[in-house]
């Protein structure tokens, strides 16, 4: 049975990633699992200058998912090189760097940047993140996004892909506008808009207000936009939202996703991506499916 993958020009082990700003920079979990199992890893979302994040309280469980409002808290490109590249191109499994672009002029210094490191297999444009100033600007208005993608892929040497934000009325108008711009791949979703109130206090219970929200309450938006963007464009997608078991992979890689993130699992169970390979093999022993090629986008509504 063949686990690999095919995203573009780039062939992956497998199709079970973990997401940006669930697994730090990797380093962090590597005494818990064999991180050189995973399909692919994604550190914490990196920006030309360091950014300090939003104040505290940055995170908060609910009933079904958590919010965060970390607001791309990072050290910046030049620490990012310095420190966390160095660990991160001896790993043994493919490396997606997460980047965010305040303004296209940011392109050209991203793109070339990374592309000349050694070690990265890929780049995922973050033009989705709502939890920071006109974060989200580039991913709900097809015009900028395809502005900012194809500043991007005049600089990038490497394949990139465009992480969109279901907090859209129609996702299917911003994936082809990335498409439109030179993208290689879409990540979908980001997180939803939400919110938890403190009522006695009359307070948001995060310091920021509104937040991005995950985990499994997202799981059927995420599903839904998958699909759309299956139908809307060519580009091989990365699905993410509320994915903890080998059943969820599968149900993303039908509905047109060749490969899947895991996010907010990672904090209750470090080790569910590495549970999920080993279940995928019997899954696909029980179903009579050779390759996982065979189940992408076969979805019949």
């Amino acid at each position: 049975m063949l686990l690999s993958v095919q995203l573009g020009s780039i062939r992956f082990p497998n199709p079970v990633f973990v997401a940006s700003g669930t697994f730090g920079y990797i380093k962090e979990m590597a005494s818990l699992i064999d991180v050189s199992r995973l399909g692919g890893v994604i550190p914490k979302t990196i920006t030309v200058s360091p950014r300090p994040g939003n104040k505290p309280p940055r995170t908060v469980e609910t009933t079904a998912g958590l919010l965060n409002a970390i607001g791309l808290d990072n050290d910046g490109l030049d620490e990012f090189l310095n420190h966390k590249i160095p660990y991160l191109k001896n790993l043994k499994c493919p490396v997606i760097v997460s980047v965010a672009a305040k303004k296209p002029e940011e392109c050209r210094i991203l793109g070339e940047t990374l592309s000349a490191c050694d070690g990265i297999t890929a780049i995922e444009l973050n033009v989705s993140c709502p939890n920071v100033s006109g974060g989200v600007d580039y991913g709900t208005d097809p015009i900028l996004c395809e502005k900012l993608v194809s500043e991007f892929r005049k600089w990038s040497r490497i394949p990139f892909s465009v992480k969109l934000s279901p907090n859209v009325t129609n996702i299917a108008e911003i994936a082809r506008a990335a498409e439109a711009g030179g993208a290689d791949m879409i990540s979908a979703i980001n997180t939803c808009y939400g919110l938890s109130v403190d009522w006695r206090r009359r307070k948001s219970r995060i310091g920021n207000g509104y937040a991005g929200f995950s985990g499994p309450a997202v799981k059927p938006i995420a599903l839904r936009c998958v699909h759309q963007i299956y139908k809307a464009v060519k580009l091989p997608i990365i699905g993410i939202g509320g994915i903890a078991s080998v059943d969820d992979v599968m149900e993303f890689m039908v509905a047109g996703a060749s490969a899947v993130q895991i996010g907010t699992a990672n904090f209750y169970r470090p080790d569910i991506t590495i549970q999920i390979i080993d279940q995928l093999p019997h899954v696909m022993e029980q179903e009579g499916i050779n390759d996982l090629s065979e189940i992408i986008g076969t979805l019949q509504l």
